[in-house]
């Protein structure tokens, strides 16, 4: 998929999108700047992309996004709550090992991010074989179910978009 011209068209989209997210102003000039940087930026980068990520199933990626957003949403409820009506010292924070089914570096940079961006949860490091990521929680009595909503959550969904 893609051309020379146009090598990466899902990532000339996405950057287009982000662009106009963080103007955050829908117009035609930043529209144009957008779709300019969105057919520059793989142009140029091309070189760093020996093997593009596959999809094999582009339209999961939707549904992904919407779980991850109601978990953004859901966890900054929680963590407000810890924050104004728990003490520091009562709270439950650990780390815990999550093991990789995911092989995809793309995938995998993904769902890390994912878990950093969902309040409460940071994704601390990646085993050098890249079969672990090392996730703190702020609070957790249930590391095991803590790994299993992950996995659930988002490295299954994420296993369904890349082949």
């Amino acid at each position: 998929m893609g051309t020379r011209f146009l090598p990466q068209p899902i990532l000339t989209l996405v950057i287009a999108g982000v662009w106009m997210a963080l103007a955050n102003d829908v117009s035609l000039g930043h529209a144009v700047l957008g779709l300019a940087l969105g057919l520059v930026i793989p142009l140029v980068t091309q070189a760093y992309w020996p093997e593009r990520p596959r999809f094999k199933n582009p339209w999961r990626i939707i549904d992904f996004t919407l779980v991850v957003l109601w978990d953004i949403v859901v966890s900054n409820i929680q963590v407000a709550q810890l924050v104004l009506f728990r003490r520091g010292d009562s709270l439950r924070s650990q780390f815990v090992r999550v093991p990789l089914a995911l092989t995809n570096a793309e995938a995998i940079t993904i769902l890390a991010g994912t878990i950093t961006m969902t309040p409460g949860t940071i994704s601390a490091d990646l085993s050098a074989d890249g079969t672990a990521i090392l996730v703190h929680c702020l609070e957790t009595d249930d590391p095991d179910g803590t790994v299993n909503a992950i996995k659930e959550r988002y490295e299954r969904r994420l296993m369904e978009i890349f082949a």
